[in-house]
């Protein structure tokens, strides 16, 4: 099984900026691919961004130009970098790995971490 941990969450100032990483436990972490979720209060968990295999890459259209998602599979980590922050990005956000970039878009993945707090003031 893969074990995901998230961390790097925090309260932010709007257009500040915060690394997510989520730290992966567990054999072929190189050939999962990953993603970003995330959930705000009263609303449904929505995807943010993916990463294949081959560090291909998918966002949500309310993320691009302003997150994005990286891969080092030497330390089996995935980070997502987010930028010019804004209240609205205020969420939990959840790592998720899944055999394929379809498995993670799809919003069925086949592991997911606990999440980790983001709050983003105005």
């Amino acid at each position: 099984q893969v074990q995901l941990v998230e961390s790097g969450g925090g309260l932010v100032q709007a257009g500040d900026s915060l690394r997510l990483s989520c730290a992966a436990s567990g054999r072929t972490f190189s050939n999962y691919a990953m993603g970003w979720f995330r959930q705000a209060p009263g609303k449904e968990r929505e995807f943010v961004a993916a990463i294949g295999s081959i560090a291909n890459t998918y966002y949500a259209d309310s993320v691009k130009g302003r997150f994005t998602i990286s891969r080092d599979n030497a330390k089996n980590t995935v980070y997502l970098q987010m930028n010019s922050l804004k209240p609205e990005d205020t969420a939990v956000y959840y790592c998720a790995a899944g055999i394929s970039i379809v498995t993670i878009t799809s919003g069925r993945g086949d592991y997911w971490g606990q999440g980790t707090q983001v709050t983003v003031s105005s």
